[in-house]
């Protein structure tokens, strides 16, 4: 029983798997329009790009407004562990950042078309949180 109740914590609870599950947790917001939600899961370095405001307007905006959708599909596939990384050439590296590739998939006013990013996790002292690649 203790066995079982190890391996179920340890797939459960594992780091690659609480990365997922912010990426998830982060679409989730965007597919609902809780742009507020989504800004609050991006990692310092994303918020220093824009402020909360012009996150939440250009999401909007742009998704909403221009694409005409009111929503989307997404699927997350995971990468891997990458040892090190930068968000860009002239940021600090970050340790132990998990990888993802999100595509989100929109019926629109245009049609239907989709979008992939690649998505990257890293657990800071707070929480696990989002960054995207800017090299």
């Amino acid at each position: 029983m203790l066995i079982a109740v190890f391996i179920l914590r340890a797939t459960l609870f594992s780091p690659s798997r609480q990365a997922q599950h912010i990426v998830n947790e982060f679409y989730t917001y965007e597919q609902d329009a809780n742009f507020t939600g989504s800004w609050e899961l991006l990692h310092p370095l994303m918020k220093e790009r824009w402020n909360k405001t012009t996150y939440i307007t250009d999401r909007a905006h742009v998704f909403m407004g221009h694409f005409g959708v009111e929503t989307f599909e997404y699927t997350i596939e995971e990468i891997g562990k990458v040892d090190e990384w930068k968000m860009a050439k002239d940021l600090p590296t970050l340790k132990e950042v998990y990888k993802f590739y999100v595509i989100q998939s929109y019926k629109g006013k245009y049609g239907k078309f989709s979008f992939s990013q690649e998505v990257y996790v890293v657990n800071t002292e707070d929480s696990w949180q989002i960054l995207w690649d800017y090299n």
